[in-house]
């Protein structure tokens, strides 16, 4: 193995210090990473406020503002100081500091809960790509949901040769617990990852509060018998639930302090939450029992190592127009006008299906309540088929998985809801 550089072996130090748990689940690669406290960020660092800087990578004009095209400029009413320049690996300062706020606001389970600092990504994608680099060591398994986000393959198979050891999903219309449970407890005692995502994408389903309680204390026995156990929470639909006795708040509140051998990693951003896809602003949080300072620094300076190694940084206009729009007074209210429309999109689609009984003979939806989307499982039918006849015949676009048609009713205009489950019947009968 190639020798650590000693900026890592710190790192490592105070982590196994703190937490022998988290380091023994920190990838070989995650072992190896830092963040530079030497070198060339170090010295621009100290150069910061002298009459003269020359060690900047970026152009400035000679009134010391960032050198900058009017043609982009005067398209965002933002300065240019929070536009052109570099933004910090670890993510803009306040931006930082507003999310984790905000995090407590959302998730008041979490109060008086000690968590680290959220690390800036280029959106969640990314982020969970940062976690497999830090975590996910070749051959490792990673517990899941057989209803997955189908580019958690090309992140977690393919860029880092990990596995997906699968739970089933639903059992008789609810969260399958006891197959959840299972899948923890199946081999020996050791290393665990587990990646949850609710709302889940595709199937739109979020446990209710008494599943909640169930998931937690599974994972609390499993850490209690030995088990080192990395969760990795999908948050990318949070917040978007349209159900009562639906667990409202992320189950990193509930497990961000739940055992000394969990750690809580939060992956959520604006992408859904404040329906700005293409900013590209997400962020990783962890939690864990008894985490201190130390650790969640450490923690915070090999994520943000990881991002320098890979994107350098996340984009600075979109951190920049994203903090001001926290700090608008308007943002709750047509936040909440974004929510009631997809609420009502939910209620509309739930209405068709109940009403609908002939849509029985050909499919049947799963268990949805919250999110982006639906699947129905098709009876008897090729979902390939069907999708392709939909396209050709009937003018309409869904999603085919395996026996399932994913459909997103968050895309679909309110008006056109009943024709889309009319034209996918009609499809089926042919």
């Amino acid at each position: 193995m190639t020798k650590l550089n000693p900026q890592a072996l710190e790192l490592n130090e105070i982590i196994e210090k703190n937490n022998p748990a988290v380091f023994e689940l920190l990838s070989e690669k995650g072992k190896a990473i830092f963040f530079p406290k030497k070198g060339i960020l170090a010295q621009s660092d100290e150069a910061k406020g002298k009459n003269i800087n020359a060690t900047i990578g970026i152009a400035l004009e000679d009134d010391n503002t960032p050198m900058r095209l009017s043609s982009i400029a005067e398209n965002v009413k933002l300065m240019p100081i929070d536009i052109f320049p570099y933004a910090s690996s670890f993510g803009k300062p306040e931006l930082r500091k507003k999310w984790k706020e905000m995090l407590y606001e959302k998730n008041p389970s979490l109060c008086k809960k000690e968590i680290s600092m959220p690390i800036v990504t280029c959106a969640l994608t990314h982020g969970l790509s940062i976690l497999g680099y830090l975590f996910v060591n070749k051959e490792d398994e990673i517990i899941a949901s057989d209803l997955l986000y189908g580019n958690y393959k090309l992140i977690f198979n393919n860029g880092c040769n990990a596995k997906f050891n699968t739970f089933n999903s639903f059992k008789n219309g609810k969260f399958d617990v006891l197959s959840f449970k299972n899948k923890i407890n199946k081999k020996n005692i050791g290393k665990k990852i587990v990646l949850l995502n609710f709302p889940n994408n595709p199937s739109g389903y979020t446990p209710y509060e008494e599943e909640v309680k169930q998931i937690k204390n599974i994972l609390e026995k499993s850490a209690e018998a030995g088990n080192k156990i990395l969760i990795i929470l999908d948050d990318a639909y949070f917040g978007l639930v349209y159900r009562k006795g639906i667990y409202k708040e992320s189950l990193f509140a509930e497990l961000a302090d739940l055992h000394k051998n969990i750690i809580a990693a939060k992956i959520d951003g604006i992408t859904k939450e404040d329906y700005a896809w293409g900013f590209r602003v997400g962020f990783i949080t962890y939690g864990i029992k008894n985490g201190n300072k130390d650790l969640y620094s450490a923690l915070e300076r090999k994520t943000a190592g990881a991002v320098r190694g890979n994107i350098s940084n996340a984009p600075h206009i979109s951190q920049s127009l994203v903090l001001k729009s926290f700090d608008s007074p308007k943002y709750n209210s047509e936040k909440k006008k974004k929510y009631d429309l997809l609420k009502k999109r939910f209620e509309i689609v739930d209405k068709i299906l109940k009403e609908h009984k002939e849509y029985k003979k050909y499919f049947e939806p799963l268990p949805f309540n919250s999110g982006y989307f639906l699947c129905i499982k098709l009876k008897n039918k090729n979902a390939e088929n069907i999708r392709q006849i939909l396209l050709n015949k009937y003018d309409t676009g869904v999603i085919a998985i395996n026996d399932l048609l994913r459909i997103a009713f968050s895309s679909t205009p309110t008006n056109k809801l009943e024709k889309l489950f009319e034209n996918i019947y009609l499809a089926c009968k042919l």
